[in-house]
């Protein structure tokens, strides 16, 4: 048809250039490019005759013209345009059509190039591959220039998938190599354009370049005997970083597939030409990036080859195929390195390549494999420096290592041991211990507090804390102090945090006095001013002292009323002097502490002449003033931290004393401040706090040295508390609100709540007599929750500056609010047994507040809705003494509040520093056990939530026990179900939580060393202190008391319903698993309560305990219940008929109890060990045994024997002669199981049970403890190491006291010096080292990935799908039609079988059938990578005769009178295999439309093969013979490698 349309379109037209103008105008479109290819062709063929002598010149106008702007239009379409859907699939015709045209045009222009030429090439067929051209001339000529550039353009821009993508495959498969192929100046255009500097380098740009490459690779690498200078890209470094782009950073596969035979094919040529070459480095006198040696040729075909196999092997992404190669990758190193010179033979780009893909790869086992074989390389190799390895470590390899899944801990590794791979980058990268060195200045140091600050992000307060230490450890051994000043190493200190790392008494800051002392006089001296005015000097002491004298001094051109100083040059200031000072300490001698004395007073007299003057000068700056006060509490504060040892310091004992005696001249001061009148701005407000934490500080040095009545505090406090009265009683009386009004409220109330704080916290302080007086009678009278008037003022503007610059109005009120309840709370607790339980007893109160509650609870509820979150622990604490007064009265109204306070407590959730303290104080007013439970609920998001509420509750109930009379124990009846939560409380870590608890507890582990652990508090917020609370409670309870005794065993009937519960939720767990947890916890409380129970309520119990042992539990939960059934036949051997009557419940129903039973009876000598007469009981016990020693199932068997080896062996001690009759039966039984021969599994498994932990070692009675019902058995039975609870744990959790009987706690036995194993699970770990042990494997697991240099044709005579096209595999021209078949699995293998070996398509009689689930199983996604189409049976005939007019030579697999023989049949290019029913085969009708049978030769007596297995031999030998046919002999080798 399309002959006849050419033929009528030039009859129509004289002049052919005239119509190709003609088709190339107007908008494109594909019928015009359609019509264009076949009009070209048809050209072709008449210029093959000798006519047209201008039509080559003119197609290649078209081509230069027209066709490659139209493909740079297509690609440059936005994607996102309106109908992108539509516009896309139009553009993938255009352009299919139009690389078509650009087809035909090539053969057109290169048959006239080559009839210019002297040598010409054979002449192809017509309408042949324009690619199988070899013309032997330069065929291409400068007017070819601006195609080159325009097609390299085109072709290295299509990393954005759709249409570009599809130009740029075009141009790279189809134009540029036969551009290249044309030789001379195009190759060289092609080539100089693909090595440009300005090429793109970019990972995504990689694809084009190695597309183009690889198409060109035998023109751009030489030929044995050539002749000619063309290019060699093996001696260009741009070329080699290309293909090390493509094996490492591409992220197409294919890609890497080219990149990979870039590669070999370089390999190849340098052998056979066998030639020295060498691609010099980038820069220096590095290892070449690629060399040949025909000396080394054996070394380096090895060495490439190992290369290539671990790429390819690479891409499968399976960990069992990768692993035994790994192997080889040592081999590399050692073939790189050179051990005479220890210098690099090979780059080491190369080797990095392979770690860049395993970083790369989706398989996250795979990466940190990577990792893992990167760090022990590096720890076993000495390898040399290089660039490229730096490179690679700070840029990949970190990137890996930010991957938390790496940090997992190994199966059986304790927690807090350290993760394998964080043990090895201590030796990687512990900078903290490396060797001390001069490496880091001042721009080193401040790269470090950037490190320092990015640690803040972690809500860890522990993990910051020790990152902090480790981080100044390093800046210790690595900063050059040369090159650093005291100044910058004192800001330096400042990016650490006190409170949680670098406190004084640590053994940091001990580490920090050293460093210091040993570099103190090689720091670098500065003559610039610091950011304080301070020259630098190279003396510590005159660094220090200097600095003291210019923080001291206030700056002239500050105003008076400006804001309060920042606390940053004070805390640097205070920690500098305290170091100085410690510096000072280790120069001296014990008998010379006279001159720390000296030191110290040095440093502070101008503070100290400073604060002196605070009574007397009252004309001294005042900003002077404010860092005067704030350098004395940031002293006091320093040496007051946790991490400080004040008993023996002398330091702090002279920093009080001297403090001491500016006392009187710094309260007075206060005084003044804060009753004169003196603070009317906003920005007073601070200054206020400021002043009343230093007389907080004062009272407290002074209430250290013991309370006189005489001391200044004294005569302030009762002054400030009089004073604060008087203001807030003026204010009230109706006076216009100014702002200097206002302000002297809020201080009034935030100074009258300090003294109300002091007062609560040192009773001694107290100036009143205990009756209420003026001042209480003010505090219960004040208007609760008043709001604050905004205040009017004459200069709006300063107030509003004012107030937007420092506080909002609103946090003033707040705080304002804030302060009343303060007040109130210690009014409260001052006259907690004053409040009456209704507010009807009290007819005239004299204390409103305090005698009239409800209106007080009220009040509360509604400050609760007024205040911001973080203000309201006051309000919580007046609740927490009103509450229990009005839960009986005012019920409604207490779980209003209960309500209301936890909606503000989960609001606090996530701001770590309040939410502690404010759940403290919740937990300890709330009675509701819908608002506990939401709490428990709370604690499964955040961890410790629940230790605060059942160790407030303990701890309550712990006071009751102490008072038996008083019926102790009584409030903890109504919360036995939060006792029951407690006891078996413990959440299933998601794996980042796991990962923070395990580094965690290895921080924890690492004790002092860490300054962290010193200085931050254990806040004990680990699930399992939760149920060590719990357990240790219980612990304390007696069981010779009643209402102890009633609350254990209603607790004990709660647990086995709870068992019972989640037995029946799920009747088969995992191990491990949330239900498995649970089962395990109740079993160890209730072996924990058995000692309280007796033999009435073990009567009411008993049966439901041997009933759990009937269901199929976990073996640590069968354990726990063994042991306690062991248990109550020793303690009451009354209910051992009933343990008898457990064997006869039938074979059915003791499938799953039965060895759980045994066990119990291998343990016969404890159960009689009470009984006198235990005749009976071993006769029982063995015709029991011996009953199910015979038993068909083997493990039976083997519990039996065990049981009944005991059973004898107490029998023969006790000399029983009933059983004479059974010696022989018992001996024989016994002696043929000790002497089973062989070596097989039985007789190992019956070694192992005997040697098992629960019969050779554990004794029931002698391991009853803590420690092994918590700590070994959970580790002998498998347990995951979360449910394993130290007994250290237990000592360390001090809220619950120990017990009198704490000798329990301890195992005295060998048990805990066993090693987990478990009989049943047979021969485990005897083969795991294998693969790593394994030095190099002979030969290992090979994937190949087949696909094609060249993209497949974009013409529109293909049906193939896009996604296969992309991949460019080899498409073959065989199609299977298995119309006729009817079974999926047949279906999904020849499906598979189809697309491994590139069949063009599969032909199927419904296309419903790859949904289903047999046939995708055998597919293995095979459907999506294959053109499939549907012909129904009846249409079979219509498609067979339409496939044979296109010149398909259709071929059935059939035995017939006249089929050919397989091993001498030659299949035809274009073949259709047509496959026959599974049992009947091809009908007669459609044997008659076949062009040949073939069929496969037998040699058995079955006389077919499944049709699958049949169609598979066919499409394989159609393979190898295409291939043998076409000569790709790698294919091939690849083929029959993946053949197998």
């Amino acid at each position: 048809m399309e002959w006849i349309l050419a033929e009528a379109l030039l009859s129509q037209s004289r002049d052919p250039r005239r119509l190709l103008e003609t088709l190339c105008r107007g908008q494109a479109s594909a019928e015009r490019m359609e019509t264009l290819r076949f009009l070209l062709q048809r050209l072709e063929d008449e210029e093959a005759r000798g006519g047209g002598g201008a039509l080559p010149e003119a197609a290649r106008e078209i081509a230069i013209g027209y066709l490659v702007p139209l493909l740079r239009s297509l690609r440059s379409r936005p994607a996102g345009a309106p109908d992108s859907g539509q516009l896309v699939t139009r553009s993938r015709r255009v352009l299919r059509a139009a690389g078509a045209a650009l087809c035909s045009w090539r053969p057109l222009w290169l048959r006239r190039r080559c009839a210019t030429c002297s040598l010409r090439g054979p002449r192809p067929a017509s309408r042949g591959p324009w690619r199988c051209w070899r013309p032997s001339g330069p065929v291409c000529g400068p007017r070819d220039g601006p195609l080159v550039q325009a097609a390299l353009a085109l072709a290295l821009d299509g990393d954005v998938a759709g249409p570009a993508e599809d130009a740029a495959a075009l141009v790279a498969g189809r134009l540029l190599p036969a551009l290249g192929q044309c030789g001379g100046a195009a190759l060289r255009a092609v080539w100089g354009g693909l090595v440009a500097p300005e090429t793109p380098s970019e990972p995504g740009h990689v694809g084009p370049r190695l597309l183009v490459l690889s198409a060109l690779a035998e023109k751009l690498l030489p030929e044995p005997g050539a002749r000619g200078a063309g290019p060699d890209a093996r001696r260009c470094w741009r070329f080699w970083r290309t293909v090390q782009a493509g094996l490492a950073q591409a992220e197409d596969a294919l890609a890497r597939k080219r990149a990979r035979h870039l590669l070999q094919r370089a390999v190849e040529v340098s052998a056979e030409l066998g030639a020295d070459c060498a691609c010099g480095p980038l820069e220096g006198n590095g290892p070449s990036l690629f060399w040949w040696s025909e000396k080394k040729k054996d070394e380096l075909l090895k060495f490439w080859e190992n290369y290539l196999l671990i790429m390819e092997t690479l891409e499968g992404n399976q960990i069992h195929v990768i692993k035994p190669v790994l192997p080889k990758l040592n081999n590399l190193f050692e073939y790189a390195v050179s051990e005479e010179n220890g210098c690099w033979l090979f780059h080491p780009s190369w080797h990095m390549c392979i770690y860049k893909r395993m970083f790369e790869s989706e398989n996250k086992i795979l990466n940190k494999e990577g990792v893992f074989h990167f760090l022990e390389l590096y720890e076993t190799e000495a390898l040399p420096f290089s660039p490229e390895f730096s490179e690679f470590i700070i840029g990949p390899l970190m990137d890996a290592l930010s991957e938390s899944s790496l940090y997992s801990r190994s199966p059986g590794q304790l927690i807090g041991s350290g993760s394998p791979l964080g043990l090895k980058l201590q030796k990687f990268l512990a900078l903290a211990h490396v060797p001390r060195c001069k490496a880091l200045d001042v721009e080193g140091l401040l790269a470090l507090r950037d490190v320092l600050q990015c640690t803040m992000i972690t809500h860890q307060i522990l993990l910051r804390g020790a990152a902090q230490c480790y981080l100044l450890r390093t800046a210790m051994n690595l900063v050059n102090v040369e090159k650093v000043s005291f100044s910058e190493v004192s800001t330096f200190l400042m990016s650490l945090r006190q409170e949680e790392s670098l406190a004084r008494g640590t053994s940091l800051w001990t580490e920090l006095c050293d460093w210091l002392h040993v570099n103190e006089s090689c720091f670098r001296g500065s003559s610039t001013c610091s950011s304080i005015g301070l020259c630098e000097t190279s003396s510590l002491n005159a660094y220090v002292k200097n600095l003291v004298q210019e923080y001291i001094k206030s700056p002239a051109w500050e105003r008076e009323n400006c804001f309060m100083p920042d606390w940053f040059e004070a805390k640097l200031v205070a920690m500098m002097v305290l170091l100085a000072v410690d510096v000072e300490g280790m120069k001296i001698q014990h008998n010379e502490k006279r001159r720390t004395q000296t030191v110290l007073r040095i440093f502070l007299d101008p503070l100290l002449a400073a604060l002196m003057k605070f009574g007397t000068n009252a004309y001294m700056p005042l900003l002077k003033t404010d860092r005067c006060l704030q350098l004395l509490l940031k002293l006091l504060h320093t040496c007051l931290l946790k991490g400080s040892s004040t008993q023996d310091d002398d330091v702090l004992t002279l920093l009080q004393n001297f403090f001491m005696s500016a006392t009187e001249s710094i309260s007075e001061f206060i005084l003044r401040r804060l009753t004169v009148d003196e603070l009317n701005s906003v920005s007073d407000l601070d200054r206020c706090h400021l002043y009343l934490m230093v007389l907080t500080e004062l009272i407290n040095l002074h209430l250290k040295i013991g309370w006189k009545r005489g001391n200044p505090i004294w005569r302030v406090i009762s002054p400030l508390k009089n004073a604060s009265i008087q203001h807030l009683q003026e204010m009230d009386s109706g006076q216009e609100p100014t702002l200097g009004r206002q302000i002297q409220r809020v201080m009034s109330m935030a100074a009258l709540a300090m003294v109300c704080k002091a007062i609560d916290q040192k009773p001694e302080l107290q100036l009143d007599s205990p009756d209420a007086g003026p001042t209480e009678r003010f505090l219960s009278s004040l208007q609760l929750n008043q709001m604050l008037q905004k205040p009017h003022t004459e200069e709006p503007s300063s107030f509003f500056e004012e107030s937007s610059s420092s506080q909002g109005w609103g946090k003033i009120v707040a705080q304002y609010i804030h302060d009343q309840w303060v007040c109130l709370s210690f009014l409260l607790k001052k006259y907690h047994t004053l409040i009456p339980t209704s507010e009807g007893e009290i007819l005239e109160p004299i204390l409103p507040a305090v005698h009239m509650p409800m209106r007080t609870l009220q009040s509360a509820l509604e400050a609760l809705t007024i205040l911001p979150s973080d203000q309201v622990l006051p309000v919580f604490h007046c609740m927490k003494i009103l509450v229990p007064k009005l839960l009986t009265s005012c019920e409604s109204l207490c779980i209003e509040a209960f309500d209301m306070a936890w909606k503000i407590l989960s609001s606090l959730s996530n701001t770590q520093l309040i939410f502690w303290s404010n759940l403290k104080a919740f937990v300890q007013f709330v009675f509701d056990t819908k608002i506990m439970y939401k709490i428990i609920e709370m604690s499964a998001i955040k961890t410790g939530v629940f230790n605060t509420l059942i160790s407030y509750c303990c701890k309550s109930w712990i006071v009751c026990t102490s008072n038996v009379s008083q019926g102790s124990l009584s409030s903890a009846k109504n919360y036995s179900e939060l006792v029951l939560e407690a006891c078996i409380f413990g959440t299933v870590f998601r794996r980042d939580q796991r990962l923070i608890r395990d580094v965690q507890t290895f921080i924890e582990n690492l004790g002092s060393d860490c300054a962290a652990n010193v200085v931050i508090e254990n806040t004990k917020r680990e699930d399992h202190y939760v149920r060590i609370c719990a357990v240790k409670f219980l612990c304390l309870l007696d069981g010779s008391n009643m209402s102890h005794k009633l609350f254990m065993e209603d607790l004990a009937i709660k647990l086995l319903e709870k068992d019972e519960l989640v037995s029946k939720s799920r009747t088969r767990y995992y191990v491990n698993s949330q239900q498995h947890r649970v089962k395990n916890r109740v079993w160890q409380t209730l072996l924990v309560l058995f000692p309280r129970f007796d033999q009435n309520f073990l009567n009411r119990i008993v049966d439901k305990i041997f009933q759990a042992g009937f269901i199929n539990n976990q073996a640590s939960i069968k354990y726990f219940i063994e042991w306690i059934i062991i248990l109550i036949l020793h303690k009451f051997p009354q209910f051992l008929p009933k343990f008898w009557d457990c064997f006869s419940y039938g074979e059915e129903n003791l499938k799953t109890s039965i060895c759980t039973l045994l066990s119990v009876l291998s343990h016969v000598e404890i159960i009689t060990q009470n009984t006198p007469e235990k005749k009976p009981i071993l006769k029982q016990a063995l015709i029991t045994v011996l009953n199910w020693c015979f038993n068909h199932n083997f493990s039976i068997r083997l519990y039996a024997l065990v049981a009944l080896k005991k059973i004898w062996s107490m029998c023969k001690m006790l000399h029983v002669e009933e059983f004479d009759a059974l010696t022989s039966v018992i001996e024989s039984s016994l002696n043929q199981v000790e002497n089973m021969p062989g070596a097989g599994n039985a007789r190992k498994n019956w070694q192992r049970i005997q040697e098992h932990f629960f019969f050779a070692t554990f004794h029931p009675l002698k391991d009853y403890c803590l420690e092994t019902i918590f700590y070994i058995l959970p580790r002998l039975s498998g347990l995951i190491e979360d449910e394993w609870i130290a007994i250290d744990k237990f000592t360390q959790f001090t809220d619950i006291p120990l017990d009198a009987g704490f000798q329990w706690y301890l195992s005295p036995t060998q048990l805990c010096e066993l090693k987990p194993g478990d009989w049943s699970q047979q021969d485990i770990g005897s083969n795991s080292g294998e693969a790593d042990t394994q030095s190099e494997w002979t030969d290992v697991q090979k994937k190949i990935i087949p696909w094609k240099n060249n993209v497949p044709d974009l013409d529109l005579e293909l049906v193939f799908q896009d996604r296969a096209a992309k991949l460019g595999k080899s498409i073959s021209r065989l199609i299977v039609v298995a119309s006729l078949i009817d079974k999926p699995t047949n279906l999904g293998g020849l499906c598979r079988t189809c697309e491994v070996f590139g069949a063009s398509g599969l032909v199927l009689g419904n296309l419903q059938c790859i949904r289903d689930k047999q046939f995708q199983h055998l597919s293995v996604s095979a459907e999506q990578w294959l053109p499939l189409v549907e012909v129904k049976p009846p249409q079979l005939i219509d498609y067979l005769q339409e496939k044979k007019a296109e010149g398909y030579t259709i071929i059935g697999v059939e035995q017939t009178a006249r089929s050919s023989d397989l091993t001498q049949f030659r299949f035809p290019e274009k073949s259709l295999l047509l496959l026959g029913n599974e049992r009947e085969g091809i009908p007669a009708h459609l044997i008659q439309q076949l062009d040949v049978c073939v069929e496969i030769p037998q040699r058995g007596i079955i006389r077919s093969l499944n049709v699958h297995v049949s169609g598979a031999l066919l499409i394989w030998e159609y393979t190898r013979q295409q291939l043998l046919h076409h000569g790709d002999t790698a294919d091939f080798r690849a083929c029959s490698e993946e053949g197998g």
